[in-house]
């Protein structure tokens, strides 16, 4: 089977890898407002906010926090990222904890597993703390949730490319970093449906596999699924290292011109497969951008603003917010990117 091939465009921002960064005091001990829904007379320069990221060893948050940096100096509010070395949700809950004894005006934060955090985060809103997720939708515990996007939409539109690189027949996998990671259920149960009822000619042949959102461990998955079906003709990656991950299995098998491969990734993380064949297209968002977007809605919450249908955050991508439907406090922009190894290299993050 010989896979079709196809081109999108979109352009973006740069970006700088940045080192490990560990707890550290809150500079100021202003927090948000008794009640949780921010301070009308709260001034830019008494604020304090935190970023909390599923693990700072990642790139896609290494990305994110330059967005944070960027804001932060922008708007001269104390802003700073933090984050575990791995994607446990115990070492994130406690980064949370140790947060709220700091009172701190807002805590933003994109959750491992939202159930585990839920709790901690009730018990930062108790204390006043403002809350904003990302990548969370129907989170417990949070003011506003900021989506990039829709992400049914989103998972459609993979698997619509998917569907399209494999002629639309053959069987195929999908990764996640992890079950519990909200967003990437939702993106491979949406495509898994999209799948059913628009291409009946392909199979998905088994149930969503957890790569754990490390590079290493979504190459040696992939290697389990090649020996095990060696027919397969798709695969579609959820974390950002699992494609790179996918594709390097892929690669080292010579089959680049047999599996399609696609998900979500950052060019400076696939370009080189993509270069060589073994990525087809990724699917993403500037990571930076939604760290921006998520402490502007707790500056616009802390100032006694509101988070209403077209609300602009002079962000691109974030410029007329809707609300999703079926929530009251979770948001979209249409920030997402599609890009094949043409226009992936015109991005530098």
């Amino acid at each position: 089977m010989t896979r079709n091939r196809f081109l999108t465009a979109a352009a973006l921002t740069a970006a700088v890898v940045l080192p490990l960064a560990g707890c550290t005091t809150v500079g100021g001990d202003t927090g948000g407002s008794p009640d949780g829904g921010g301070s009308s007379g709260t001034e830019d320069g008494d604020m304090t906010m935190v970023t909390v990221v599923k693990a700072q060893t990642i790139p896609w948050f290494q990305r994110m926090a330059t967005g944070v940096d960027e804001w932060a100096a922008d708007t001269g509010i104390d802003a700073r990222q933090e984050g575990a070395d791995d994607v446990t949700p115990e070492k994130q809950v406690q980064i949370v904890q140790d947060l709220i004894a700091q009172s701190p005006t807002a805590i933003t934060v994109v959750p491992n597993s939202p159930e585990a955090l839920a709790n901690v985060l009730g018990q930062a809103q108790d204390q006043g703390i403002i809350v904003v997720a990302h990548e969370a939708t129907g989170m417990e515990n949070v003011d506003i949730d900021i989506e990039a996007f829709d992400n049914a939409s989103y998972g459609e539109l993979i698997m619509e490319n998917l569907a399209a690189c494999m002629g639309e027949e053959g069987t195929y996998v999908q990764f996640v970093g992890g079950l519990t990671a909200k967003t990437h259920m939702e993106w491979v149960g949406a495509a898994y449906d999209r799948q059913q009822s628009d291409y009946p000619d392909m199979e998905r042949v088994e149930t969503p596999i957890e790569s754990t959102d490390n590079q290493e461990t979504a190459y040696e998955r992939a290697k389990e699924i090649l020996a095990k079906h060696p027919d397969i003709a798709g695969f579609q990656g959820s974390a950002g290292n699992d494609v790179p991950g996918i594709a390097r299995a892929v690669q080292e098998a010579g089959l680049e011109d047999d599996v399609c491969v696609m998900g979500t990734s950052i060019p400076s993380v696939a370009n080189q497969y993509l270069e060589g064949g073994s990525i087809d297209k990724i699917f993403f968002w500037d990571p930076a951008l939604a760290g921006k977007a998520q402490l502007e809605i707790a500056r616009i919450l802390a100032e006694g603003g509101t988070i209403e249908a077209g609300t602009d955050l002079g962000i691109e991508g974030y410029e007329d917010l809707q609300p999703l439907e079926g929530f009251d406090n979770v948001f979209v922009g249409d920030a997402s990117v599609a890009a094949d190894a043409e226009t992936a290299a015109e991005y530098d993050f």
